[in-house]
């Protein structure tokens, strides 16, 4: 009995489905997998922005609460704390924009010197010295630069085209 054989670049009967990214695009490796995605990309795109949003909220309201040492909240410590919160946020979306058009290295440096300097304001609402503050930011964002470096090393994008 004759058999057809199979198209260029079909699958065999039983193989595995490549693995797909989180927008439908094939996985950036041979044989990699990839957890199901299961949140429509309306619930992605709102994410987005919800996210940042609700991180720099509470990023406001803790510096408020550090600068105010546990006196009277007054609208003074609620405008430094929205203002402070509008700032994260901003300063968060353009790191984001500009980081994700980086190599490893440079992206990496990035969000380390965000976190450390976001760590630095807030650990300087509590009133210790510039040059304390200043060094444990150093520390911070060296934690940092090593963690997102590792990350991006080991997960950048070496297929072809990369």
């Amino acid at each position: 009995m004759a058999h057809a054989a199979p198209a260029p670049g079909a699958r065999p009967p039983g193989a595995p489905v490549p693995a797909t990214g989180p927008h439908g695009a094939p996985a950036t490796r041979p044989g990699a997998t990839r957890t199901p995605d299961i949140f429509s990309p309306r619930t992605h795109a709102i994410a987005h922005w919800a996210v940042p949003i609700c991180v720099g909220l509470l990023y406001g309201y803790w510096a408020a609460a550090n600068r105010r040492g546990g006196g009277p909240i007054t609208g003074w410590n609620l405008l430094f704390g929205f203002v402070t919160a509008l700032v994260f946020v901003v300063v968060y979306a353009v790191v984001r924009q500009a980081a994700a058009r980086l190599r490893r290295g440079a992206h990496a440096l990035a969000w380390a010197a965000f976190w450390g300097v976001a760590f630095g304001f807030l650990y300087n609402q509590t009133g210790p010295s510039v040059l304390r503050s200043a060094a444990l930011s150093v520390v911070i964002a060296g934690a940092v630069f090593v963690v997102l470096f590792y990350r991006y090393y080991t997960h950048e994008d070496t297929g072809p085209g990369a």
